[in-house]
């Protein structure tokens, strides 16, 4: 914890303030503010737009009223790149309100606001659409119906899924291949909804109206299809389980369908699988990695979060996304990522990177789901840790380690991996590699496999279905491991720097003494460093900010040979002091 001003409690309270003015002069405040340690934390000066709040914080208009079921119906036209569709919001009223703030991005259209037996005024501006419901007589803890009809074209995703929209391609027949990848982005791109990860629907239903040649694969399980005698046919699907926003898909190609099942720690777990039909044998070949994944995340996460879903893999026009139940795969039926392994040590060629990390989405980012996007790393870094952990369950733990010691090569310290609260601003892309070099040295840290599987899986069962802070993420880890990893979270999460072991090798008598500390670092950091510091037995330093001696004998140590490399730090040998 940050000891000055906790600038995540003061970023709660200025996002629910109702004077924008205000509001922004507080939010430029903060972001200017330096905390200063030996590091420092969140020392980035950036400033932000009325729109950046309105999408990344819960408004006032967002505020009173809490979403338990979205039933979208939507018809894409793909000869013109167009949508017309209705949302129906199911919603809680948790406190009077005047007006509703609901999502739907340019250059989209809303043409009407209904509810039952009434229709609404309503006013878009940018990206939202403001709802006004003076006079509807509504109280605490009613349930209520509010409909959205609109239509347009939505923005297109030109390099998905880094950048977010539909996505209109053709498969290598010639047949339509329409997909949809909007993290980040949001789902508002396509739909109109309460587009703020902290707030998901208990159950979401998904009917798409397609050319009667064509297949929909959307999220949860499918429920009909019907023929509607004109050329077309609806797919309707139904999702039973809590789901984000950012998750829900459509799938339209020529797609074919196999089914199998998994005996997992739930029982039988449904598995299918939607390919393009010329990609069949292949898919079938490739995706038999499918049920060991599941054998080790089920052992150490839990049991998959979805049973009453199932889950799915669905080809895909772009690289992946893990939408939930849904899985979008698009690495070409090869190993690696791409055919490349990510870690260039020959081990991340021994899995499909998508099937492996997306689906570890399911229990980190799916499962357990970050309210704020600038907490991501949530999601990605220990879902890259999946990556380490399905290593280490093909190859051993020797191959695990250098798998996530082969990551730091990614690492670019650009930007501290946690960004700033309530304007819908992801930290840097080292949430994925570096996130998991973090959870690497937690674990090697607790050194005790047993606790730090219970851990995981604790974490997946104490926040089932449920959007989280990281507060309560590192709050968690710290309770159960009884280690305070504060400074650890602080250091790699809060800040750019590596940080670095000073040591200096002192002759007393007839014994060499080391001595060493950190530096580049946050205050009160106290990394447990391990190694071999005698060639055969494993020993831990416990380094502080400040000088410490430890009497080594007759050995001469080269401290940056010998310390463990699971430490993602720094190793400088300096002159006695």
């Amino acid at each position: 914890m940050i000891n000055l001003i906790n600038p995540f409690y003061y970023g709660y309270l200025i996002n629910n303030m109702h004077y924008t003015i205000l509001r922004h002069a507080f939010i430029a405040l903060l972001c200017s503010i330096q905390f200063y340690c030996t590091a420092q934390l969140s020392d980035q000066k950036k400033y932000f737009t009325h729109a950046d709040t309105l999408r990344g914080s819960i408004t006032p208009e967002r505020d009173w009223w809490d979403v338990i079921q979205y039933d979208l119906h939507i018809t894409p036209n793909i000869q013109q790149h167009t949508i017309t569709g209705f949302n129906t919001i199911t919603f809680l009223v948790t406190a009077p309100g005047q007006t509703m703030q609901i999502d739907l991005q340019q250059p989209l259209i809303v043409d009407s606001v209904v509810g039952i037996h009434k229709k609404y005024k309503y006013k878009q501006a940018g990206n939202v659409c403001w709802v006004y419901t003076n006079g509807w007589s509504v109280r605490a803890a009613s349930i209520q119906q509010i409909t959205i009809y609109y239509h347009g074209k939505p923005q297109e995703a030109i390099r998905p899924p880094w950048d977010g929209g539909m996505i209109w391609r053709k498969d290598t027949n010639g047949n339509p291949w329409v997909g949809v990848a909007c993290q980040g982005l949001g789902a508002s791109v396509w739909w109109p909804c309460k587009d703020h990860q902290s707030d998901e629907p208990d159950s979401m239903a998904i009917h798409v109206t397609i050319p009667n040649n064509l297949v929909d694969v959307s999220n949860g399980r499918l429920r009909s299809v019907q023929d509607n005698h004109n050329g077309t046919k609806t797919w309707n699907w139904f999702v039973n389980n809590p789901i984000n926003n950012y998750d829900a898909t459509i799938n339209i190609g020529k797609y074919v369908h196999w089914h199998d099942v998994y005996n997992g720690e739930k029982g039988p777990l449904d598995l299918d699988f939607w390919v393009l039909d010329y990609n069949i044998d292949k898919a079938k070949k490739q995706f038999t990695q499918v049920k060991p994944m599941l054998k080790c995340f089920e052992y150490w996460f839990g049991a998959y979060p979805f049973y009453e879903d199932g889950y799915k893999l669905v080809e895909a026009s772009y690289l992946g996304m893990e939408h939930q139940g849904a899985i979008a795969y698009g690495n070409k039926f090869m190993n690696g990522y791409l055919g490349n392994d990510l870690s260039n040590t020959g081990w991340g060629l021994l899995w499909d990177f998508i099937i492996i990390h997306e689906s570890g989405h399911e229990w980190f980012g799916n499962n357990i789901t970050t309210k704020d996007i600038a907490d991501m790393w949530v999601h990605e870094g220990f879902t890259q840790y999946s990556e380490v952990l399905f290593t280490e369950y093909l190859s051993g733990r020797k191959a695990a380690d250098a798998y996530v010691q082969g990551l730091r090569a990614n690492i670019n310290n650009d930007k501290p991996i946690i960004a700033h609260y309530g304007v819908n601003e992801e930290g840097s892309g080292d949430m994925y590699s570096k996130g998991a070099n973090l959870v690497h040295m937690i674990r090697t840290i607790i050194n005790n496999d047993t606790l730090f599987r219970s851990i995981l899986r604790g974490l997946n069962k104490t926040f089932y279905h449920q959007t989280v802070t990281t507060q309560q993420i590192e709050e968690y880890i710290n309770q159960q491991s009884h280690y305070n990893f504060t400074p650890l979270f602080n250091q790699y999460l809060r800040t750019t720097q590596i940080p670095t072991l000073e040591y200096s090798i002192l002759k007393k008598t007839t014994d060499n003494y080391i001595r060493y500390r950190w530096t580049n670092c946050v205050k009160n950091f106290n990394l447990q460093l391990g190694g071999k510091w005698d060639g055969t037995h494993y020993t831990l330093l416990s380094a502080t900010t400040q000088w410490q001696e430890m009497n080594v004998g007759k050995l001469t140590i080269d401290m940056a040979a010998v310390y463990d490399k699971n430490f993602y730090i720094q190793c400088r040998q300096v002159s006695p002091q």
